[in-house]
C-alpha cells in the first residue's frame, strides 16, 4: 500500500473478481454504485449509475408513443385558415408535388378546455378535460419524413440505428429503483417498425438496453417468458445462480473489460430477481374492477395500465407503443378522417385514465407523461387510387404533448405556420425534446457522456437546448 489515497479506492470490477462469498456480492456492488459509494469512472466501470446534475423535478418517465405519426392538425393544433385554402396547392420546397389535391382542413371541431382555454380536437375529449396539466409542444420538427430514421431520431437523437435511446441513456445515468426489475421496459403489443433498434443500449454496456415486453397477452406467464421456474424453489436457484456466476468470475478475470460477460452475469442475476416481483407488478388482474373499466380492455388500455403499476415498482423509463399488428396504425396515408377517428377514440379513454390515476395517487407531480409519434401529417391531402383523401408524412412541423413531472401545465408552447406546415415560433427539434426531458429528471444533457471508440457521445451529440419556459 503507498502513501497515495486513491490507492485505496476499489472499483466495482477489481471488488467483485476480488468476491468469493457468492453472486451475493454483485447487489452489494449495485447498491454501493447506486449510493456512489464505489469510485471507478464511468470509462472503466461500464453502468455505473453517474448522478444527479441537479435537483430533479420527475423521478421516472412515460412515453405514450403513436406509430405511424398522427395528425398535427387534426388533434392539438388547429388551423382554420385550412378551410379559407381548400384545395389550394401548397407552394415551396416543404411540398411534395403531384401526391395531393390541396390543402385539406380538418372535419374535427376545436374547442377551448379547462381553465387555461387551450384548444383540442373533438377527437380527444377525455384527454381534452386534463388540459390544465398538459403542456402541448405546437412547434416540434425533426429532420426527415420517413419512418425509420423518424423513429430511430425520436427515439435515440440519431437516424441511424447506432446509438442508444433515450431510456437507455436515462438507465446508464442514473441507474434504477428497483434492483428486482429492468429500470427500461418498452410494452408493445407485437413489434413496432425497426423494434428492437428502438429500445437498444447501442455502444452502452447491455444491462441498460430496453426489456421489450409483448402486451399482445396480458397473463403474466406470457408477458414474461419462464418467469417462474416450476420445479426448484429460491434456495435451490439461489445455488445454482451462485455456482454459474463463481465460474462466470473466474471467465472474467481472464478477459479483461468484456462487456458482454459483465451484461450477462447482470442479466442473469436480474431474472432470477424478477421471477418473485415482476409477478406482482405484471399482474394487472390484481387491480380493482374501477380501476380496470377506467383504463378498458384494449391492448393499448391495459399497457397504460401496467405503465402506471411499473411506474409504481420504480421502473425509471417506460415506453408504450400504440401498434396493431406490428404495424404503423398512425400512418393514414389513406382516409385520414376515418382512420384518426378510430384510433383516438381507442386511445383517448386510457390516456386519460392514466393521468387521473396518476394524479389521483400522488405520483403525476414526479412521472413525466409524453404523447408524440416520430413526426405529423401533412396539412395537404394525399390521395391513392380510389380511397378516401390521406395526410402524408410531415417533418417541418407537428405537435406533442407533456404532462407532470415538472412542466407547466394548460399551455401550448410554440406554434406552426396559418397552415400547419412549418414550425415559425420558439421551434423545438427532437435533441431540445431530449434535452428537456434528461433537465428533468435531473440531468444535464451536455455532461451526460460515454466515451467510444475514442469520443465522448452524448445523446443530443452537439446539438439541443432545454425548453425552460415549459418548466414549472
Amino acid at each position: 500500500m503507498n502513501g497515495d489515497p486513491s490507492s485505496m479506492i476499489t472499483s466495482r470490477r477489481e471488488l467483485l473478481r476480488r468476491a468469493g462469498t457468492g453472486f451475493g456480492m454483485l447487489g452489494l456492488a449495485g447498491t454501493m454504485a447506486g449510493q456512489k459509494l464505489l469510485a471507478a469512472d464511468a470509462n472503466t466501470t461500464p453502468g455505473r449509475p453517474l448522478g444527479l446534475h441537479h435537483t430533479p423535478t420527475a423521478k421516472r418517465v412515460i412515453f405514450l408513443f403513436m406509430n405511424g405519426g398522427p395528425s398535427h392538425v387534426d388533434t392539438f393544433d388547429p388551423k382554420p385558415a385550412l378551410a379559407r385554402y381548400a384545395g389550394q396547392q401548397p407552394t415551396g420546397k416543404l411540398y411534395r408535388k403531384n401526391k395531393g389535391s390541396g390543402f385539406m382542413p380538418s372535419p374535427f371541431r376545436f374547442t377551448k378546455h379547462g381553465e387555461s382555454g387551450v384548444e383540442v380536437s373533438e377527437l380527444f375529449p377525455h384527454v381534452a378535460r386534463h388540459i390544465d396539466d398538459i403542456c402541448v409542444l405546437r412547434s416540434m420538427h425533426t429532420d426527415v419524413p420517413n419512418h425509420e430514421p423518424g423513429l430511430m431520431m425520436m427515439h435515440a437523437g440519431n437516424q441511424q440505428p447506432i446509438r442508444p435511446s433515450l431510456g437507455s441513456w436515462l438507465s446508464y445515468g442514473l441507474g434504477t429503483e428497483n434492483e428486482n426489475l429492468p429500470g427500461y421496459i418498452a410494452l408493445c403489443p407485437g413489434r413496432p417498425v425497426v423494434g428492437p433498434q428502438l429500445w437498444s443500449s447501442g455502444f452502452l454496456p447491455g444491462e441498460h438496453q430496453g426489456t421489450a415486453i409483448n402486451t399482445g397477452n396480458m397473463q403474466v406467464d406470457r408477458l414474461v417468458a419462464n418467469i417462474k421456474n416450476r420445479h426448484l424453489g429460491r434456495p435451490e436457484q439461489r445455488r445454482q445462480i451462485d455456482l454459474l456466476q463463481q465460474l462466470n468470475r473466474l471467465h472474467l478475470a481472464k478477459r479483461d473489460e468484456d462487456a458482454a460477460l459483465d451484461a450477462e452475469i447482470r442479466a442473469m442475476e436480474l431474472a432470477y430477481q424478477m421471477q418473485f416481483e415482476a409477478m406482482q407488478a405484471f399482474d394487472i388482474s390484481r387491480e380493482p374492477q374501477h380501476i380496470r373499466k377506467a383504463y378498458g380492455s384494449s391492448p393499448f388500455a391495459n399497457s397504460c395500465l401496467l405503465a402506471r403499476r411499473l411506474a409504481e415498482h420504480g421502473v425509471r423509463y417506460t415506453q408504450v407503443y400504440y401498434v396493431t399488428g406490428g404495424k404503423q396504425p398512425w400512418d393514414t396515408h389513406k382516409n385520414n378522417a376515418g382512420g384518426h377517428r378510430k384510433l383516438c377514440k381507442d386511445s383517448d379513454r386510457p390516456i386519460a385514465a392514466l393521468l387521473n390515476d396518476l394524479k389521483r395517487r400522488g405520483m403525476l407531480n414526479e412521472t413525466l407523461v409524453v404523447w408524440g409519434g416520430e413526426f405529423g401529417r401533412t396539412p395537404y391531402s394525399e390521395k391513392k387510387g380510389g380511397a378516401k383523401a390521406g395526410r402524408d408524412h410531415h417533418h417541418t412541423g407537428f405537435s406533442m404533448w407533456m404532462a407532470g413531472g415538472g412542466v407547466k401545465g394548460g399551455m401550448a408552447h410554440g406554434a406552426t405556420d396559418q397552415f400547419g406546415m412549418k414550425a415559425v415560433e420558439k421551434r423545438m427539434h427532437v435533441h431540445d425534446l431530449h434535452a428537456t426531458i434528461l433537465h428533468l429528471m435531473g440531468i444535464d444533457h451536455q455532461r451526460l457522456t460515454y466515451r467510444y471508440s475514442g469520443r465522448d457521445f452524448r445523446l443530443t451529440d452537439v446539438h439541443g437546448k432545454v425548453v425552460r419556459e415549459i418548466l414549472a
